[in-house]
């Protein structure tokens, strides 16, 4: 069970520490982080919780990650629920974390947005469905790539959890006025189940779009990475 608990606990740090700092600090006055704190934010959790809880779970912190190392071949399918509710669990225990503290501000409302992803006039830039679709798969896709070549026995030894964290940071920077940036099935619904409404309706697009992706960038990755001729899992 130790490797279900550092999903749970690993999922949890992501979600708090990242959509926290969109609710609680991205806009606080005169001193805000902006865009730029936020995405930053996500990549530090990834990149924190790599170091601490890497040798033993593999720091999935995310469903479509979990389905993108299956399909790449590092992962078994049989951990593969397991792995999922735990992140999902781990994710919605921080929104509810987030909302009791978000909540003791006055004039807080979870209904403005919570840190939801969303697209159309959910979008933060008013991105459409079908931009939001896009931007979701192919970010989710890279993200493998990055995750498994970074992992890849012939990488260099030590500095996968800075090229991952790096990489999310990237994609926050990239997407955040497309969606809000999912990329991540549990911490979208982290915090959906909280801010209800809207939020819930366009949840489905949160987890297809990255399970897509995932699959795509493992893919793409069994293709370009193997030099060896033969079928392996690295």
């Amino acid at each position: 069970m130790n490797k279900y608990g550092a999903e749970f606990f690993g999922t949890f740090w992501l979600v708090l520490g990242g959509c926290g700092s969109a609710v609680l600090a991205c806009n606080f006055p005169d001193v805000g982080i902006g865009l730029l704190g936020v995405s930053l934010a996500f990549g530090l959790t990834v990149l924190t919780m790599a170091y601490a809880i890497g040798h033993i779970s593999g720091c999935h912190l995310n469903p479509a990650v979990s389905v993108g190392l299956w399909i790449g071949g590092r992962f078994p399918v049989k951990d593969l629920v397991p792995y999922v509710i735990a992140q999902v669990l781990g994710a919605i225990a921080a929104g509810g974390v987030l909302y009791v503290i978000a909540s003791g501000q006055a004039g807080f409302d979870a209904a403005a947005g919570f840190a939801s992803n969303g697209f159309a006039e959910h979008s933060p830039g008013g991105y459409s469905m079908v931009a939001a679709l896009v931007t979701e798969i192919v970010m989710t896709a890279m993200f493998l790539i990055v995750i498994l070549g970074a992992t890849d026995a012939r990488a260099p030894q030590g500095f996968a959890p800075i090229a991952i964290g790096l990489c999310l940071t990237l994609i926050h920077l990239i997407s955040i006025p497309v969606t809000n940036t999912s990329v991540n099935p549990a911490r979208s619904t982290g915090v959906a189940l909280f801010q209800g409404s809207w939020a819930i309706e366009q949840l489905w697009l949160f987890w297809a779009a990255p399970i897509v992706g995932a699959i795509i960038g493992a893919l793409i990755y069994k293709a370009i990475g193997c030099n060896c001729g033969k079928k392996c899992d690295s």
